[in-house]
């Protein structure tokens, strides 16, 4: 082949490649439409680990799409309150999605709050397994359909702590009377003991503990608890939260407006979601131990539930579960499903995990860390 020749082949090639370059272009665009939707958060900005979930899907699909598809999120009360009312807008479509936790809608129907948090049900890492493998996410779609929502989750805090009290909690008779806020599953299971259970917005809890009109709250855990300066009027900080072993939070969205999405949307969110379901954990795994340390520092006493307590809410939270499933088919479905898991994952990792885990605490304590 002479030059001339290679010269004149290479030139129709170069301009065929150039000719698919543009007929594939449009292509590409048709199959990433411009999609916009509005997110409702349950939590207000200052939250910024829980609240910041949301715009971590946002900003991911954003770039994914190269601006095609935008979600923008909104802080609880912007456009719609946080909390049930979240969940209710994204029903009935007032909004796409929402972040938010499903126990929020407890009062609903109970089942909302099994893929969320329910007492002495799993850690995060076990829920997460039950959630991505053990079938949790379709369980929970089959009875979230139900409600025109698709759920998946969207972060989880870890195990919380037990909350703020004005007064030391030694035995099970100074449960007895006690006003705590405290709400939806907990609420029930704590009445079983005596506690009057409050209803308090996050904002009225800092004065409500100062006034003594309630004598202890939960809240979330060290890096949240610490912004709202609680130590200062409720020093003693008890744990573990046995309400939310692995709280997870969902990202809730429209079941028809997901459906209209193009598959490759559809799976998008569902990677950004389980993105942004590690991320919060990981963020707080290391914002945490900084933060317990500081408050401390500031005066926060730690103290452990007693055994007797734990095993008192540990039987009447069994109680209510007997309840629940006697009169909740779809609540009986799902807790089932935990319940089976459960007990395999706890076999599992006392073998390991709580080994290896014991023995480095054990070294951390005898400063050689």
């Amino acid at each position: 082949m002479d030059r001339r020749s290679f010269l004149t082949k290479a030139a129709i090639g170069g301009g065929a490649a150039a000719a698919a370059t543009a007929l594939a272009a449009p292509a590409v665009a048709q199959g990433m439409p411009k999609v916009t939707w509005r997110m409702t958060s349950s939590f207000p900005k200052s939250l910024d680990t829980i609240y910041g979930g949301a715009e971590v899907l946002s900003k991911m699909v954003s770039e994914a799409t190269d601006g095609n598809f935008t979600i923008q999120v909104f802080a609880a009360g912007e456009i719609v309150p946080g909390g049930a009312p979240a969940q209710e807008a994204v029903t009935d479509g007032s909004v796409e999605a929402c972040h938010t936790v499903g126990y929020y809608s407890f009062g609903k129907d109970p089942t909302f709050a099994l893929a969320a948090a329910v007492p002495f049900s799993l850690n995060a890492r076990g829920t997460n397994a039950w959630q991505y493998h053990g079938g949790g996410i379709d369980l929970y779609n089959e009875f979230m359909a139900g409600h025109n929502i698709v759920a998946y989750p969207g972060g989880n805090t870890g195990v919380q702590m037990g909350g703020w009290f004005r007064k030391e909690i030694n035995t099970l008779d100074d449960m007895k009377g006690l006003k705590m806020r405290v709400g939806g599953f907990a609420g029930r299971v704590m009445e079983k003991l005596g506690v009057v259970p409050q209803q308090i917005p996050g904002g009225d809890i800092y004065p409500s503990l100062e006034k003594g009109t309630i004598d202890a709250a939960e809240w979330v855990g060290p890096y949240d608890d610490q912004k709202l300066g609680f130590y200062k009027v409720a020093p003693y900080y008890y744990y573990p939260g046995w309400w939310e072993g692995g709280p997870t939070v969902h990202f809730f969205f429209n079941k028809g407006k997901f459906e209209e999405l193009p598959a490759a949307y559809q799976s998008l969110l569902r990677s950004a979601a389980q993105a942004t379901d590690a991320d919060m954990l990981q963020k707080y795994d290391y914002l945490n131990p900084a933060a317990i340390k500081e408050l401390v520092a500031n005066g926060a006493q730690l103290r452990p539930f007693s055994q007797e307590i734990l095993e008192a809410c540990f039987n009447a939270a069994n109680e209510v579960y007997a309840e629940m499933e006697a009169t909740n088919a779809p609540f009986k479905k799902i807790w089932e499903s935990i319940k089976a898991f459960r007990n395999d994952y706890y076999l599992w990792t006392q073998v390991a995990e709580y080994n290896y885990d014991t023995f480095m605490m054990i070294q951390q304590r005898n400063g050689k860390l």
